[in-house]
């Protein structure tokens, strides 16, 4: 990556992290304390969580557009705005309606600010050379549950939870906003460069329409199938250990590995694609088979210690480094023109099974319990390694070469 991009990474690594901490992270902490004072059951918060979820897709494919036409800059701040608002909805709420409305007014904010919207913004303006950028903000929004879960806790212990709503409300305001409009150019600046880096689609011949179709059903395959599983995972991964029959103590200690392997795993890849430029597909399809690499050690080694573990520390790699995959995937096999709106078509089936997944594990494990629950999981997992395996890139293709990618 360029030096010279570090203070733009940097800068909306954080406003990643404060927008990831306060929207996606907020339900671990604080569904108990918000269901309890509303005179609700914690369900209830997570079914409006998901429905901030479906929310979420269905703007998807109108954001990715807006982006490509406008660029990022004036989306991402509304994100904060919007989010913003969401927030100071939930902590104002004395009902479920309210409660409903706020978060599905923070659902609106993700769709305009997380990692999609973060992405397609640094494609419009950096086009093929978005792989650094998109690695380095992704490594340091892996910090937000780090940060967040805890950051959250204290609030909430310390005053309650609608304070803690509006301290994360203040921080959107007061530090991201800033943040992605003082980083992220205008789209007048973008195109003043004249660098081409954001040129129309070129035309294409029927077999290439047929192959972009083609990949596109596969590379949307391989997102909702591995939305499912690490929606399942961060929802059910200590309650998962606890009825494999891990200890207490064995089970907690793993499921607090998840989150360093995650970034250790980004940190990896960051530093292999600056020196050794592999393909994204290629990070992909390891990335994808280290959950069934760690169900099939844990279902056959599970009485061995350490293997809860193991079994955390392989499926959160996989985890961190697909996270990636799915921004730079795109751009490889696409190209940079009409990004934004492919990331948000994708990312509809993702949403969807992101929301669906924490509800059908739990009837899985209520069913047949851990081994059942693992199986699905594998199984999905593999159905995304399947679809990987079977994309095909022609050699027209924009950003076929990792080079490309990784360059300027």
């Amino acid at each position: 990556m360029n030096p010279g991009r570090a203070p733009q990474v940097i800068a909306l690594g954080l406003a990643q992290t404060i927008a990831w901490a306060a929207s996606t992270y907020l339900p671990a902490v604080l569904a108990a304390p918000m269901a309890a004072d509303l005179g609700l059951t914690p369900a209830w918060i997570f079914a409006a969580y998901s429905g901030a979820l479906c929310v979420m897709a269905l703007l998807g494919p109108v954001v990715g557009r807006a982006i490509d036409r406008r660029g990022g800059r004036h989306v991402l701040c509304l994100s904060n705005i919007v989010l913003a608002l969401g927030l100071a909805g939930l902590a104002v709420s004395n009902h479920a309606w309210s409660m409903f409305v706020g978060w599905g007014l923070i659902g609106a904010g993700m769709a305009l600010g997380l990692y999609d919207a973060a992405f397609a913004a640094l494609v419009r303006q950096h086009g093929l050379a978005a792989r650094g950028p998109i690695t380095g903000i992704t490594l340091l929004g892996g910090f937000a549950s780090t940060i967040g879960w805890p950051l959250t806790a204290f609030m909430v212990a310390h005053w309650d939870w609608r304070v803690a709503c509006l301290a994360w409300a203040a921080g959107h305001l007061l530090v991201a906003l800033p943040l992605n409009f003082r980083f992220i150019p205008a789209v007048r600046e973008i195109d003043r460069e004249g660098d081409g880096r954001h040129s129309e689609a070129a035309v294409i011949s029927p077999s290439e329409a047929r192959l972009r179709r083609r990949n596109f059903i596969l590379l949307a395959t391989f997102g909702a199938a591995t939305a499912f599983v690490t929606s399942a995972m961060a929802a059910h991964l200590p309650l998962f250990l606890l009825s494999a029959g891990v200890g207490s103590a064995a089970a907690i200690t793993a499921a607090a590995l998840l989150g360093p392997a995650q970034v250790l795993a980004r940190l990896g890849e960051f530093l292999a694609a600056q020196r050794f430029r592999p393909e994204p597909l290629l990070i992909a399809r390891v990335a994808t088979a280290l959950h069934p690499l760690a169900g099939l050690l844990f279902l056959g080694l599970a009485g061995l210690p350490g293997m809860a573990m193991l079994f955390a520390i392989l499926h959160g790699a996989g985890n961190g480094l697909i996270t990636i995959a799915k921004g730079t995937l795109t751009l490889s096999i696409f190209g940079a023109a009409g990004y934004g709106a492919l990331q948000g078509r994708l990312a509809v089936a993702q949403r969807i099974m992101q929301a669906a997944a924490p509800f059908l594990f739990a009837l899985v494990m209520a069913w047949g319990g851990a081994k059942a629950g693992l199986c699905l999981t594998v199984a999905v997992s593999l159905l995304a390694l399947a679809a990987l395996l079977l994309i095909g890139k022609s050699p027209g293709t924009p950003g076929n070469s990792a080079d490309d990618a990784v360059s300027n």
